[in-house]
């Protein structure tokens, strides 16, 4: 079969399950209680990276207790689904993508917080809001991706430092994590799920629609606590936490 028609094959598969999703979302979501919830949309994740021919491999510990702030690098529209795979937890994503047509509503679904990153009072509502859930709820996992773009996933770019003051405020831990897409037959990085410079959402999608199979690995670090730092400090040490994951991530056999 040519790319292209795998292409197609694979886009069909995709909307239903897209608009299956959000058919349970909108008849099931308001009467369901979060665990299943949350055992619902991890299922969903987890044949979401299977329509689109995507395995997932975890390297280290998922988040196991709250309230707990996930960072890591952001290379992707699919890293979102990547994380719902592996576990439940919310987001922190820029409000674009609340907008995005089915994808909008399915992660409104998850309980996203959306925030305008242009915005500093918005950015200063939103940290609030992060460290009133993160207090309220011992189990809360929140992620967010504090590069604030997509990169190519071969390095991390700095971290902006606002978002951890939520972990400060609440008094809650920080685990980093690292992203890497790749060729499943050959483990060589892949370019094809990324979502950078002049690329379109559209032209991402069809490009991993297309792609051969893929692999994305996901490591998961060791938690970290405030243990007094400044916001600054603790971005810089989780960067630099991140960026190890992912160095070793890229080198493994």
């Amino acid at each position: 079969m040519t790319n292209s028609f795998i292409g197609i094959f694979r886009l069909g598969r995709l909307g239903l399950h897209l608009l299956h999703g959000l058919v349970v979302v909108k008849l099931h979501f308001p009467r369901w209680q979060s665990p299943q919830k949350s055992a619902r949309i991890q299922a969903w994740a987890q044949s979401t990276l299977a329509l689109l021919a995507i395995e997932l491999k975890v390297i280290g510990q998922p988040p196991q207790q709250g309230p707990l702030l996930l960072v890591g690098n952001h290379v992707s529209w699919l890293d979102i689904v990547v994380l719902l795979a592996s576990g439940p937890c919310r987001f922190v994503s820029k409000s674009e993508v609340g907008q995005w047509p089915l994808v909008g509503s399915l992660t409104r679904a998850t309980g996203t917080l959306f925030i305008t990153r242009s915005s500093r009072r918005d950015a200063m509502r939103v940290v609030a809001q992060m460290a009133e859930h993160l207090h309220a709820d011992s189990g809360a996992v929140l992620a967010i991706f504090p590069e604030g773009t997509t990169s190519n996933g071969l390095q991390v770019l700095p971290f902006h430092a606002n978002l951890f003051q939520a972990a400060i405020s609440a008094n809650a831990a920080v685990q980093p994590m690292a992203l890497r897409f790749e060729n499943a037959a050959t483990g060589q990085h892949s370019l094809a799920p990324c979502y950078i410079d002049d690329d379109t959402l559209l032209g991402s999608v069809w490009r991993t629609l297309t792609a051969p199979r893929q692999r994305v690995v996901l490591h998961f670090g060791q938690s970290q606590h405030c243990e007094g730092r400044k916001r600054q400090t603790w971005a810089a040490d989780a960067h630099a936490e991140v960026t190890r994951l992912l160095q070793f991530t890229s080198s493994r056999p």
